[in-house]
């Protein structure tokens, strides 16, 4: 600003860019919102550009805010881009390990919906509760209700009927009570009613079943990936109700769910000498073995 000297009179000029500040770049605080609500539920994967291209950013501004948003666990950086960290999506003093659960599960998410066109889900179990920490898929991804962050009851989704099935039933007895909320009308109700479903999934060797459970008109399948002390997230594909084949994509979930186990956890792929081996399946369903165990699964719907 330039200050006039005229007759004695202190006059204010004003500056001939001043029109040009209303194009400037918004504040830390907007561009860093901007960032974040870049990571939305279609999409929780960005390259650098990626996200500079959405928040229409300049390229080094985006990578020194991300850089910042890194360090504070709002944004994780891994091997395939950027995604929302632990702050951002909710899960509250420490991670867990969800960041190495979410890396190593990626590429598999991403084949996984290229192979079936149907949408991906990655969760993990807090409580009574499941807390989707990807979420991958095409035009159907936008009808369903989850997203990146969110929850959803445990007992009546697939993803964690499949977690549930790997935890000591007086665990699930302590966290649902007696009477479990319904979402829809096929929501399972009753604990008794949920012990045989989670001994039906055992039974199937891991594959969980949701036909309008948590959401009217979706149909998902889904396997538990699993530690050394039980479940530590699940794989789950979602679609139509009216026309998911879930019998037929069921073992590529088991084999995305077996293959991220054996990913953070090698040695449960080789039994110590003298040790026996966890009970963690191997190799693809045969076509007799996907048949009995598909069996179990249409009796519950029949």
């Amino acid at each position: 600003m330039t200050i006039v000297d005229i007759d004695d009179t202190m006059t204010t000029v004003q500056p001939a860019n001043t029109a040009a500040k209303k194009d400037l770049p918004p504040s830390m605080v907007e561009r860093m919102t901007l960032i974040l609500d870049a990571f939305d539920g279609r999409a929780a994967r960005l390259t650098l550009e990626e996200v500079a291209c959405r928040t229409q950013l300049p390229r080094s501004t985006v990578h020194r805010i991300l850089d910042q948003l890194v360090k504070l666990d709002w944004v994780d950086h891994a091997s395939f881009g950027y995604c929302l960290g632990r702050r951002a999506l909710g899960l509250g003093g420490g991670d867990g390990g969800h960041s190495q659960i979410r890396e190593a599960a990626a590429p598999l998410l991403h084949e996984l919906h290229l192979q079936t066109g149907m949408v991906v889900h990655l969760s993990v179990l807090d409580g009574r509760e499941t807390v989707y920490l990807d979420k991958v898929g095409g035009r159907f991804a936008a009808a369903l209700p989850s997203r990146v962050g969110g929850r959803a009851l445990a007992h009546s989704t697939a993803g964690g009927k499949a977690m549930l099935a790997w935890i000591d039933p007086e665990r699930v007895d302590a966290l649902f009570g007696t009477t479990l909320p319904r979402c829809t009308e096929n929501t399972i109700s009753e604990i008794g009613v949920l012990h045989q479903e989670l001994n039906r999934i055992r039974q199937r060797r891991g594959l969980a079943f949701e036909r309008g459970e948590s959401a009217r008109g979706v149909a998902c399948v889904a396997a538990a990936i699993r530690g050394h002390e039980g479940p530590v997230g699940s794989i789950a594909l979602c679609g139509d109700m009216r026309t998911a084949q879930l019998e037929r994509v069921a073992p590529l979930v088991v084999d995305a769910a077996r293959e991220v186990s054996r990913s953070l956890y090698p040695e449960l792929g080789a039994p110590r000498r003298g040790r026996k081996a966890p009970p963690v399946p191997v190799n693809t369903f045969s076509a007799d073995t996907m048949d009995r165990l598909l069996a179990v699964s249409t009796q519950h719907w029949i």
